[in-house]
């Protein structure tokens, strides 16, 4: 349910906005199109990526749900043009289904996914407890952050808006202070839970993509966005338990190394129950600013 926050007010018809864009148009077998939506600058690449986790399930049967993809990011791509997504089946298996999913943009590639997806079976179960952190209430919301730091704005309504992010650990001025590779992140849908197994997941994929860069550019005491140009590279997702998305979801995230200008980030997704719903990783392009 949506939240009463900045974003709560503000973007309140964002997530039914994203899960419109999320109903691709199937053209053909195997071929859809998807359309980037309204914004500036360039297109956030975890909608290209909810998008072609919608086209590879769309291939796959239902009761098999997406368990893996792994992804890289090509070019920036633009909300100027409609984006098309071709979809190769790699495997049907008894267990496992596996699909290749290319985005097209003007002609040219702008994202690579494999994605695998697998019938549910009984089998074991293990996982590290979740991390002690502070509740949700009263934490610091981003987009309020954000207002303070660069008294703008966000360009793009429906990335800012179909989440509220409420944030543990993070520095709320630009002091430069340098801090632990480490992030703590709560969030919520700013709308109601689709009832689709299949878009639930897409939106959580959607998430995903949300926070990481921030992880990985703390020590540096350097601001994101003011001091800092990022892009993802590649992204990488593991569920181990279908998405519900009706409550605040654990974002933690760790940057283990970073070096020529790529950070890696790796990321765990939890229920309020402790329950890890989610593994992440992944590698971005980080460089300073110059004037």
């Amino acid at each position: 349910m949506s939240g009463d926050g900045a974003q709560g007010r503000c973007y309140r018809d964002a997530v039914p906005k994203l899960i419109e864009l999320l109903d691709l148009e199937e053209v053909d077998r195997d071929f859809y199109i998807g359309s980037p939506g309204k914004g500036e600058g360039r297109l956030f690449g975890g909608q290209v990526a909810a998008q072609s986790v919608v086209a590879a399930g769309r291939t796959v049967r239902e009761d098999a749900p997406l368990h893996s993809l792994h992804a890289y990011f090509l070019r920036p791509g633009s909300y100027e043009r409609p984006i098309r997504y071709m979809v190769d089946r790699i495997r049907d298996g008894r267990s496992f289904t596996t699909r290749r999913v290319v985005a097209l943009q003007a002609g040219e590639a702008i994202f690579n996914l494999s994605a695998s997806f697998a019938l549910p079976e009984d089998g074991l179960s293990h996982q590290v407890p979740m991390p002690e952190t502070e509740g949700p209430e009263g934490l610091p919301e981003m987009n309020e952050i954000r207002a303070r730091l660069f008294g703008e704005d966000p360009p793009d309504p429906i990335v800012s808006g179909v989440m509220e992010m409420r944030l543990i650990d993070d520095v709320s001025d630009a002091s430069g202070q340098k801090l632990e590779p480490v992030r703590h992140v709560w969030w919520r849908l700013n709308g109601d839970a689709p009832e689709d197994p299949l878009v639930r997941t897409a939106l959580l994929v959607y998430a995903s993509d949300r926070t990481l860069m921030q992880t990985a550019t703390r020590p540096t005491g350097l601001v994101p966005g003011r001091d800092t140009m990022a892009a993802s590279l590649d992204h990488a997702l593991w569920l181990h338990h279908p998405p519900k998305l009706e409550d605040w979801i654990l974002y933690t995230s760790r940057s283990p190394v970073a070096h020529g200008a790529r950070a890696l980030i790796r990321g765990a997704m939890y229920e309020p129950n402790g329950c890890r719903i989610a593994s992440v990783t992944q590698e971005g392009l980080i460089r300073t600013r110059r004037d």
